[in-house]
Formats: C-alpha cells, sequence, structure tokens
C-alpha cells in the first residue's frame, strides 16, 4: 500500500480525524538488549579468532573466521529490520464520513494465474468471488483475471463464476458476510438456525457453490471443455485460434459488463478475462508482463517502508506508471467520475483492446522499465518495489486483526526448495545489478532501508558460508584438529553464549507469533535445507548467467495438495518430501 510520511499527522491538522494510526512495537528495550549482548559476544569471538591464529591449518582457520564475519553481518542486517518497527491500524468508520461514494478513488483488483494444473480454477474463482464482494462502491471497483496460461478451463471456471456471482453479491450485502470467499466462508460459518427463511437461503447457496464446483473439478479432470459446452458461449472461439498455451494471439472477454442494466444484482462490477497474446521468438516477461498487460512487514516499515512482495498489496496508479513523488503530486479523487450510459458495446472494448495485450505492443515504449512493473527479472516485485521507492514513494505494512488477503503456498519440500531457489536467484540478480539499493535508491531511500533489502538480495551467498560451516569442522574433527576452543575454556564462553541465546529467542519469538516448539524445530531445519540446496543452486545460476551460459526461468509452483498432505501439514508432520509452512521471512 503506498502513502507518503507526514498523511496522519497533516489531516489531523487539517480538523480531521485520522484515517489510521501509527504506535511503536512493545518489548524494544529486550530485543535491544539481546541483540547488544549477541554484539559483544561476536567481538569476544572476533578477538578469539585473529589473536590465537595457528601456526597449521592457517587457511581452514581463516575459513571459519570469513564465515563467521558473513553470519555476524547478515546478523546486523536482521537487527537493523527489527531494530524499529511500527504497527498501523486503520479506522473504516471514518471514511465514509470524510468522503462522499463519489469522491472515492476507483479500484483496480488484479488476479493472476498461469497453470489450471497447479492453480486449481476452484481456487482462483473463490478469489475472484471474494474481491468481487468486497465492501466498496460496486462502479469503482473492477476486477480482472489475468490468465498466463491462456486455459479454456480456467475461462470456463470463471463463466460458471459470473452466472453464482448473481446469487453471491446479494447474499453478502445481505448479511454482511466474512470472509467474502465462498470456499473459506461455508468452511468456517455453520448454517443459521435462529431464522427457517434464512437457513434455507443459505442452504440453496451453499448447495449451488459445491455443485460449481463439482462442474469445474470434473472439467479439470477431464482436461478441456467439451464441444457441447463450448457452444453455449461466444468466448470459447477465441481458443480456435490458439496453438499452444506458449502460442497464441490476445483473448479478452468480459464476462460481466456491471454498465449493462441486465447484469443482474451485479450493477457497477465488471469482470474481464485477459490472456495475453504470446509468440515463441518474443520474450514474455514472465508474470511481470501479465501485470502490465492489465496496467509483510513491521521492521521495513519502521525503516522507510516495506518492499513490495509480489502479493496482497494495494499500489497508487500513478507509483506504477512511472511518476515520482513531489509534495506538488495531488491526485483529484473528484475528478473520476462514474457515467452509467453505456458508450460502447462490451463487444467492441473486446475487439478495440486486445491490441494492449499482444505480444508486441510494449516494443519501443517505457514499458517495463520506467514503467509499470519491472521486466527482467523473476522477482518482479522486489525490483520493481525498489523502483518505486527510489522515485520518492513510501510504503507502509497494514496488519488488520481479520487477515486481508489469504494465498496458498506449496505444501511439499521440493516445490519449496525450487520457489526459493527462484527467488534467491532473481534477488541475487538485483543485488549484482545497477538497480541494487545501494546503487539505484542512494538518493531517496533511507540507509536503512537499504540494508534493509540485504535480507532478501543476500539470500543466496549465505550457501557459501553455511556450507563452509557444516561440512569443513566436520571434516577436521575427524582428523583430529579442532577449530573451536574447550567448553572448559574461558573462550569457549562467547561462542556457546551466542549460539544459545541466538536460537532461544529465535525459539521465543516464533512462539510469542503464534508458532509451535514442533513448528520451530521444522523450520530450523527447513532453513538449514534451502541454504544448503536452494541458495547454493541460485547462487550458481546467477555466477552462469553472469558468464552467459544460462538465462532466467520462471518456474510456477503447485498450490494443490491432496488430504493427506494438508493433515501432515495441519500436524506439522516434516517427512522427506513434504513441507509445513512457506514464507519469504
Amino acid at each position: 500500500m503506498e502513502w507518503r510520511e507526514g498523511e496522519e499527522t497533516r489531516m489531523g491538522k487539517n480538523g480531521y480525524l485520522p484515517l489510521f494510526e501509527t504506535r511503536p512495537a512493545r518489548g524494544l528495550v529486550f530485543f535491544r538488549s539481546y541483540a547488544a549482548s549477541i554484539f559483544i559476544g561476536i567481538c569476544f569471538i572476533c578477538f578469539h579468532r585473529v589473536s590465537y591464529f595457528p601456526v597449521t591449518e592457517r587457511w581452514v582457520w581463516v575459513g571459519m573466521f570469513v564465515a563467521e564475519l558473513w553470519f555476524s553481518f547478515y546478523f546486523f542486517v536482521t537487527v537493523i529490520v527489527k531494530w524499529n518497527p511500527v504497527f498501523r491500524s486503520t479506522f473504516k468508520d471514518r471514511l465514509s464520513s470524510r468522503y462522499e461514494e463519489e469522491e472515492l478513488p476507483g479500484v483496480d483488483i488484479f488476479v493472476c494465474t498461469a497453470d489450471p494444473r497447479l492453480e486449481p480454477p476452484t481456487m482462483v474463482v473463490s478469489t475472484v468471488l471474494s474481491v468481487m464482494a468486497y465492501d466498496y462502491p460496486p462502479h469503482k471497483l473492477s476486477v480482472y483475471l489475468s490468465d498466463d496460461g491462456c486455459s479454456d478451463l480456467t475461462f470456463y471456471a470463471l463463466l460458471e463464476a459470473s452466472g453464482f456471482a448473481q446469487l453471491w453479491l446479494p447474499f453478502c450485502r445481505k448479511l454482511k458476510v466474512e470472509p467474502t470467499s465462498p470456499e473459506a466462508y461455508f468452511q468456517t460459518t455453520p448454517e443459521p438456525v435462529d431464522d427457517a427463511f434464512m437457513a434455507n437461503e443459505w442452504l440453496i447457496i451453499k448447495k449451488t457453490y459445491e455443485d460449481m464446483k463439482t462442474r469445474i473439478g470434473s472439467m479439470t479432470r477431464l482436461g478441456k471443455v467439451p464441444a457441447d459446452i463450448r457452444k453455449e458461449h461466444k468466448g470459447f472461439d477465441e481458443w480456435d485460434f490458439v496453438v499452444s498455451r506458449h502460442d497464441h494471439p490476445s483473448i479478452l472477454q468480459i464476462l460481466i459488463d456491471g454498465r449493462d442494466p441486465n447484469a443482474i444484482d451485479i450493477e457497477g462490477k465488471a469482470l474481464p478475462y485477459l490472456a495475453r497474446e504470446k509468440r515463441p521468438q518474443i520474450h514474455h516477461n514472465f508474470k511481470a508482463g501479465a501485470l502490465n498487460a492489465l496496467l509483510e512487514l513491521a521492521g521495513f516499515d519502521g525503516n522507510g517502508g516495506p518492499c513490495y512482495i509480489g502479493t496482497g498489496c494495494v499500489h497508487r496508479r500513478e507509483s506504477l506508471c512511472g511518476m515520482k513523488y513531489s509534495k506538488e503530486l495531488v491526485v483529484e479523487w473528484k475528478a473520476m467520475k462514474y457515467d452509467r450510459k453505456i458508450i460502447e458495446k462490451a463487444s467492441s472494448i473486446e475487439g478495440n483492446c486486445k491490441a494492449l495485450a499482444s505480444c508486441t505492443y510494449e516494443e519501443n515504449t517505457p514499458w517495463g522499465k520506467e514503467m509499470g512493473v519491472k521486466y527482467g527479472c523473476v522477482v518482479e516485485d522486489i525490483l520493481t518495489g525498489i523502483c518505486i521507492q527510489s522515485r520518492g514513494w513510501r510504503s507502509v505494512y497494514l496488519t488488520p486483526q481479520r487477515e486481508a488477503f489469504l494465498g496458498m503456498v506449496p505444501t511439499t519440500l521440493l516445490d519449496t526448495l525450487v520457489q526459493h531457489k527462484r527467488w534467491a536467484e532473481g534477488d541475487f540478480q538485483i543485488f549484482q545489478s545497477k538497480l541494487c539499493p545501494f546503487v539505484y535508491g542512494c538518493q531517496n531511500m533511507p540507509l536503512k532501508l537499504q540494508f534493509s533489502y540485504c535480507i532478501y538480495l543476500l539470500w543466496a551467498p549465505n550457501c557459501f558460508a553455511t556450507l563452509y560451516y557444516v561440512f569443513v569442522p566436520s571434516f577436521c574433527m575427524l582428523k583430529g584438529i579442532s577449530l573451536f576452543p574447550k567448553i572448559s575454556s574461558s573462550w569457549g564462553m562467547p561462542y556457546l553464549y551466542v549460539i544459545v541465546v541466538h536460537r532461544v529467542h529465535s525459539l521465543v519469538e516464533f512462539v510469542w507469533l503464534g508458532g509451535t516448539v514442533r513448528g520451530w524445530l521444522n523450520e530450523q531445519r527447513m532453513w538449514m535445507f534451502k541454504r544448503t540446496t536452494s541458495y547454493f543452486f541460485a547462487a550458481i545460476d546467477n555466477i552462469l548467467k553472469l558468464c552467459g551460459f544460462s538465462k532466467s526461468a520462471f518456474i510456477i509452483t503447485g498450490k494443490v495438495a491432496d488430504d493427506d498432505v494438508n493433515r501432515r501439514y495441519e500436524q506439522e508432520s516434516m517427512e522427506l518430501g513434504l513441507h509445513h509452512r512457506c514464507s519469504r521471512l
């Protein structure tokens, strides 16, 4: 979410009640005391390494010292991020008292998918229905589904959802349904028993949703849309020109035209389906290209603003369109008027706008460079966020009591390692480029924010110090070579203190945030897996890329798991091939 510093104070001075408040985190004294004590311990360790330099095996000793210096640097970067975290809370009720409905800004919501096998269409349409049911003026809200896999199965699922929306959206308005995702709602909300009429309506809508899920699931398992169903909507004719998911023209279908008075119970809302053009000879820029065709983090916030990590975020349109922030920049929301009169038919809009999603539309334009989501990197989110903040925009981190966005993560070990390999590879690529925060963002980004990005950007090189620390001491121990002081020695205390206190703090922090001891143990194991595999291969790929032997590849990770995998996930049971929770932190 893009804001500018001073917004809260400025509104207060203008006589308005603020729309949000900012408060510092609690318990900072304890964390800073812990960090200071670890720093003292690190100083003693460094002094020991320099003072007790062995005559033999000196290069092994030097390697240990270099690895410990790297761990110390990464620890200091982590401390910078956690030194001054802030939390924000909003006052939604004050929004309507300050602005009339017509004064509110227009909101565009992008939902992206790329493969119906790895991202089930039922999950995609549940997300679409959820955002369509937001409590926001309907004519100010537009939802776009970008299907980068150009799948007629996804289109069929969205077509089913457009019909179900005529029941679901009025039901959400009537009962003020939370959560607005039908999948999440029917899993967590019991049938109302106090009102027989409402209970009957509840059952009808639930059955309709389950029937829709069954039809979509059957079609997905079949792998194709039968000919009799394809004849029911003109949109399926577009797939007659599709050679493959990597070779096809632009497909744009407006399934719901909210301006049409015949769009019963969903007036004002629009639901377009878009599959941008792809050709084998033209690079399509992965997810960043799909987003441009349409156009979590308290410690970062305290340092100048959280980074953009792909999903669950809100952008000012001006920030994405390449505009630099200045105090003179004022966006007049009132200028955005809604005209219910249908000026152009949906079919005409579909034809005229296909050119915007062609694979050559962006040639010799600023898109992907100075405007929109950035190209040339598999972590387009991080790169785009750096560029936005370098132009003077500031972001804030908001975590409402009820989660604003929920998503799916890989649940198997292999998928998780593949995902982190892609993330680490892209992050390290940014660090080595001219868009590194220390170079590109040095003028407008605070120094502490530049250092904060290092947590992600330096994931890949973490592997070298970790692998050295894992293997070398073990081999030396087999030969009777000691690389650490004895526990009985006074020099053993700093090593013991840093290791034990650092791990105890990690455990306390994990449990305090709602985790369990078992979950923490799994997390430690996963960090070792990632540092010795994902990050290692990411670093090697970056080296090969610099030498011209490799190119970037965007690998989609699965978001679907069977009941057995989900059961182990919920039980925090970790086995080979299975994984618990995945996060960027």
